[in-house]
C-alpha cells in the first residue's frame, strides 16, 4: 500500500513540475509553430533584422494522474492532432508610399524628370564610392561627404545641410529615402546593394527615365476613379482608389525568357477555384518530358487530358514519344494544388496574361521574385479579390457583399465560381524602370528584362553603364562586335500589337 501511495506521489509532483508540463506540452509545438520562411536567392536586406519574440507556449492543463506506467501507456494510443491551420504567408517587404507608380501625370512627369537628369549628368553627375563601402550610423569616413552631395543632387538631403564626414541622423534619413526610391529595404544602413546602386550613373539613370516615358507614348489608359497597376520591374502590383495607393502587394513576375508583356485591359471576373488549362508550350517543354520519365504524373497532379467534345482521354492512350498530347486540353483540377491556387483573377487581353494565387508562396519571401511564366502571382490575392467585388451583389444578393468570410466559405467548397463584376476595373502592367511621381521624387528599379540599354559595339561596351547593376542582378555579359567590315546582323523579332509587348520580349504565357 505504502509503495503505491509514493508512486501515486512521485507522479503527481512529475506532472505539477515545468519540466513535467514541458514534456506534455511538447508534442503540439511542431503543430503550432509556423514555417520557417525560404531562404531568398538574392536577398537585398542589408542588416539583419531583430530576432522575432519567442511565442508563448500555454502549458497544458494537467489531467487526473494515474500511475506513471498506466500514463504513460495512454499516452501512446493517444494520436497526436495536426493543426489544419495554414502556416502564416512570408512577404518581402514593399514601398509603403501612398503615391502609384503610374497616374495620368507619369508620362509628364518624368519626361521632365528626365531632363533634369541630363542637365546632372551633363554638369558631371556624381562620384562613385568605394564598392565595399560599409559604414554605420555615427561612423565616420572619408567617402561621408561624396555620399551628402550624391544624396542632395539627387534631393534626399536638404542642399544646405552641414558638411560632415559623420553618418549622422539627417543622413541616415537621406540615405533612408533614398533606399525607398530604388525599391530597397529602407535601413538606412551603407551596404552592398545601397552602394551599388549609388553608383549607377547619372547618365544612366537619364536613359531609364526617357525610356520608361517613351514606353508610355500613345497610351489611351482609362484611369478612372478606381484601377490597378503592376509594374513588372518592381513585382508589385497596386489597387488605387481616387489618386491613392489603398493597397499595395508583393508580386511574381515573369522570367526574363518568359517575360510578363505590358497590356491594358480591364477586370471583368474573379474565379474562386479556379481550374487552370495548360498552354501548348507548357505541355511541350514541361508535361511531354515528365510524362516520359513518370507515366503517373499528370494523376498525381489532378490534371485530365480532354479530347473533341470535352471528353477524358485515359494518358495510356497517348503516345508520349510525339508530341501529340499538345493536340488535346489538358485541364488540371481546382483545389489547393492547383497552379492557380485558390483564385484567379480575369483580364481578357490578346496576350492571355491574368493576376492570380499560387500554391507557391515561399517566392512572395524573396526580394527577387521573377520567376513565373507570364502571368502574375500576387501574395493577398484573396485581400485583392475582395477589393474588386466591393459593390459586386454578395452570394445571398444585392444585400449580401463578398467580405472575406464569403469568400474563404465558398473556397471551402471546392466548387468553381466565377463572380462577374458590378462594374470593370481597368488594369495595366507596365514596364518603369525610371519614373517620377508628383511630389517631385524619382524612382528606379532594375531593367531585369534589358530593354532599355541600346545594343553596343564591345569596343564602347566599357564606357556605357548597364542600367541592371543596382544590385538584385549582375550586368549583362557584352555582345561580341561583328567582324570588320561587315555590320551586326539585326535582330529579327516577331511582330506584336503595338502597347501590348516589351520590344524584343514574346511571353510563353502560363502560371
Amino acid at each position: 500500500m505504502l509503495s503505491r501511495h509514493t508512486l501515486f506521489v512521485t507522479a503527481l509532483c512529475a506532472s505539477l513540475s515545468p519540466w513535467g508540463q514541458a514534456a506534455r506540452a511538447e508534442p503540439a509545438i511542431p503543430d503550432a509553430a509556423p514555417k520557417a520562411a525560404p531562404k531568398a536567392d538574392a536577398p537585398r536586406v542589408e542588416a539583419p533584422a531583430p530576432a522575432a519574440a519567442p511565442v508563448a507556449q500555454t502549458p497544458a492543463p494537467v489531467p487526473s494522474v494515474a500511475p506513471a506506467s498506466d500514463a504513460q501507456a495512454a499516452a501512446k494510443d493517444i494520436p497526436a492532432k495536426k493543426s489544419r491551420e495554414l502556416p502564416p504567408l512570408v512577404v518581402a517587404r514593399v514601398s509603403a508610399d501612398p503615391m502609384p507608380s503610374f497616374s495620368p501625370a507619369t508620362f509628364v512627369d518624368t519626361m521632365k524628370m528626365a531632363d533634369r537628369y541630363q542637365a546632372l549628368a551633363e554638369a558631371g553627375g556624381w562620384a562613385s564610392l568605394p564598392p565595399g563601402l560599409v559604414v554605420k550610423p555615427g561612423a565616420r569616413d572619408p567617402a561621408i561627404p561624396a555620399l551628402r552631395k550624391h544624396l542632395a543632387l539627387v534631393g534626399d538631403l536638404p542642399a544646405d545641410a552641414p558638411v560632415s564626414d559623420v553618418l549622422d541622423a539627417p543622413l541616415v534619413a537621406a540615405v533612408k529615402s533614398f533606399q525607398a526610391r530604388h525599391g530597397l529595404p529602407e535601413t538606412g544602413l551603407l551596404g552592398r546593394q545601397t552602394v551599388a546602386a549609388l553608383n549607377v550613373p547619372a547618365a544612366t539613370r537619364q536613359r531609364q527615365l526617357a525610356a520608361s516615358a517613351n514606353r508610355q507614348m500613345g497610351s489611351s489608359f482609362p484611369f478612372g476613379d478606381r484601377y490597378v497597376v503592376v509594374n513588372i520591374p518592381s513585382a508589385t502590383v497596386e489597387a488605387v482608389e481616387r489618386g491613392t495607393v489603398v493597397r499595395r502587394y508583393v508580386a511574381v513576375v515573369g522570367k526574363p525568357d518568359k517575360a510578363t508583356p505590358r497590356i491594358e485591359a480591364r477586370i471583368t471576373d474573379v474565379n474562386l477555384n479556379p481550374t487552370w488549362t495548360l498552354p501548348v508550350s507548357i505541355i511541350k517543354k514541361e508535361i511531354i518530358p515528365k510524362m516520359r520519365k513518370d507515366p503517373g504524373y499528370l494523376a498525381r497532379e489532378r490534371i485530365r487530358i480532354l479530347g473533341p467534345g470535352g471528353t477524358e482521354v485515359d494518358p495510356t492512350a497517348i503516345d508520349w514519344a510525339s508530341e501529340k498530347a499538345a493536340n488535346y486540353t489538358l485541364r488540371q483540377d481546382s483545389g489547393l494544388d492547383n497552379s492557380l491556387g485558390q483564385v484567379r483573377i480575369d483580364m481578357p487581353n490578346r496576350q492571355a496574361v491574368y493576376m492570380h494565387d499560387t500554391p507557391s508562396k515561399s517566392l512572395f519571401a524573396r526580394e527577387v521574385r521573377f520567376h513565373s511564366h507570364g502571368c502574375v502571382r500576387v501574395a493577398g490575392v484573396k485581400e485583392l479579390a475582395g477589393w474588386l467585388l466591393e459593390g459586386t451583389p454578395g452570394p445571398t444578393g444585392p444585400a449580401s457583399t463578398w467580405g472575406p468570410m464569403e469568400i474563404e466559405s465558398h473556397i471551402a467548397t471546392n466548387e468553381r465560381l466565377d463572380i462577374k463584376l458590378a462594374k470593370q476595373i481597368p488594369v495595366t502592367f507596365v514596364y518603369l524602370t525610371g519614373y517620377a511621381t508628383p511630389d517631385g521624387r524619382a524612382h528606379f528599379r532594375d531593367d531585369i528584362y534589358g530593354i532599355d540599354s541600346p545594343i553596343v559595339p564591345m569596343r564602347d561596351s566599357a564606357s556605357i553603364p548597364d542600367v541592371a547593376t543596382t544590385g538584385s542582378i549582375g550586368p549583362r555579359k557584352p555582345v561580341a562586335a561583328a567582324p570588320a567590315g561587315k555590320p551586326p546582323a539585326p535582330k529579327v523579332r516577331p511582330a506584336a500589337p503595338a502597347g501590348l509587348v516589351p520590344p524584343g520580349l514574346i511571353p510563353n504565357p502560363g502560371r
